[in-house]
């Protein structure tokens, strides 16, 4: 189940010039299949724009997904744990 993030503000792309409010896309890790699951992962941060953000919901902090995200792109991801649960753990990644 995935819970829906209120709107993030971050400049649209429209070109119209004022600032609109877009969701922040949250991929859940358990419904990608694991034999895809970090080349999907990747794949959809390389989607991101700069300043770009997506979520990840994933039952524990992914740390060998998290190595490889820095090993691939050093500097590029910053990440914070948000709304940490027993259950689940939701993953904020930001593009430099």
């Amino acid at each position: 189940m995935t819970t829906e993030l209120p709107l993030a503000n971050q400049s649209g792309g429209c070109g119209c010039g004022h600032e609109h409010e877009i969701e922040v896309p949250t991929l859940v890790a358990g419904q990608i299949p694991h034999a895809v699951r970090h080349g999907a992962i990747i794949g959809a941060l390389g989607q991101l724009p700069s300043g770009g953000r997506m979520d990840l919901v994933a039952p524990h902090v992914p740390t060998p997904l998290l190595d490889q995200i820095e090993q691939l792109f050093p500097g590029v991801y910053s990440t914070q744990v948000i709304d940490p649960t027993p259950q689940a753990y939701r993953i904020r990644f930001t593009k430099a």
